[in-house]
């Protein structure tokens, strides 16, 4: 049996929900959910357990990934309960319940962790490039003399490493509290997972159920971004000795253009982002918490230092490349730091994940109806 706890509203509100003591239960929000089915009947089921304070059951809950905000729930809502914004406040609380380490937590609940998260990872990267840079040829742009391409992969490839470890070990926890009931496993056969493994891969590539929602625009917004961040974390990570030269190849050259494209597919996607969000142009985006500004934000400084550090290479401008480079790696730890593993980077593996594990539980089910009908008809 599930222990009850009425507190549990009030942490939800810590992580962003509004409004959720107003819910009365009439399924309105369910109802007009083009997402929701009668085995998954968000956000009214989610609302309710909050409301019990059944902190158990909703660990084990894939509900609130398989909500796209759309707004519509909210929108539509009699009662004004921002129904939408009690599933976004579930996921921050899911990703907190993931990670192991209780940093999501305090990140997603107080301003001062944030901020001092940015500031610590902002001083971290200063320091070593003051203890670890190359010298400062100002004849000339020679930017891996100064920050050493090879020492700069060795580095990407330890952070994509950790951050990597900390991803995995937090969505081990979310398996695990998805198929598991106590002690007890309730592990679907192992041949469902394999079978449907296409599903993942699928899903994560496309993010086709988002594009149900409200139409196409904020789905091909999403997919833009998206790619542009990919991209640029493919070229960091696997190429970057191709992609960090002193050569100057021209604009057309795919070195160039492959970095350009994500750059410009980044600002695209996080600038129209935070326009909505400064506009509050959709349901979705009339509520806003921290790290809902910080993610876009951090992204296009990212974008756009990665631009001037080309610009000014092209410009022969030896000094203004070298302290951009570095003002360049300060944006790229404190996203990581602040918005990684820990904060809203992982929804782009926990969502895909929680679509997968959702579809292995159908199939499963629906093998286990097979099986005892065969076995009812053989009595």
């Amino acid at each position: 049996m599930n222990r009850v706890d009425p507190t549990f509203v009030n942490e939800l509100k810590e992580y962003g929900a509004v409004g959720i003591e107003k819910c009365f239960n009439c399924g309105n929000c369910t109802a007009i959910c083009p997402l929701a089915s009668d085995e998954y009947n968000f956000p009214r089921g989610v609302i309710r357990r909050v409301q019990i304070g059944d902190r158990e059951t909703m660990k084990t809950q894939l509900d609130p990934w398989l909500c796209y905000y759309c707004g519509d729930c909210s929108a539509t809502c009699p009662k004004g309960a921002e129904p939408g914004e009690t599933m976004m406040a579930a996921r921050r609380w899911l990703t907190a319940q993931y990670d192991w380490m209780g940093l999501s937590r305090k990140l997603y609940t107080s301003t001062a962790w944030a901020i001092g998260a940015l500031i610590v990872g902002a001083l971290m990267v200063l320091g070593l490039a003051w203890l670890l840079h190359g010298d400062l040829v100002t004849s000339q742009v020679q930017l891996n003399t100064f920050a050493p391409v090879e020492m700069i992969h060795v580095a990407d490839l330890i952070l994509a490493g950790v951050l990597a470890f900390f991803l995995l070990s937090n969505l081990f926890r979310m398996f695990m509290f998805t198929f598991r009931e106590g002690k007890q496993w309730k592990l679907p056969p192992f041949a469902v997972f394999v079978t449907e493994a296409w599903q993942l891969v699928y899903h994560t590539l496309t993010q086709q159920r988002f594009s149900k929602c409200e139409g196409r625009r904020r789905w091909i917004s999403h997919m833009i971004l998206v790619f542009g961040y990919g991209s640029m974390f493919v070229l960091i990570v696997v190429f970057l000795t191709w992609f960090q030269t002193d050569n100057l190849y021209p604009l057309y050259h795919p070195q160039r253009l492959i970095g350009y494209l994500a750059a410009l597919a980044i600002i695209y996607g996080a600038g129209d982002a935070l326009v909505s969000r400064i506009q509050k142009k959709h349901q979705m985006h009339h509520f806003s918490h921290l790290s809902d500004w910080l993610f876009p934000i951090l992204l296009i400084l990212l974008s756009v230092s990665g631009l001037m550090i080309s610009a000014f290479r092209y410009m022969g401008l030896p000094l203004a490349t070298y302290y951009t480079y570095v003002i360049h790696l300060v944006i790229m730890m404190t996203l990581y730091i602040c918005i990684g593993p820990m904060g809203k980077w992982a929804h782009l593996l926990y969502r895909p994940f929680a679509v997968y594990f959702q579809i292995v539980k159908e199939k499963a089910a629906q093998q286990s109806e097979v099986t005892a009908g065969a076995m009812a008809s053989a009595d």
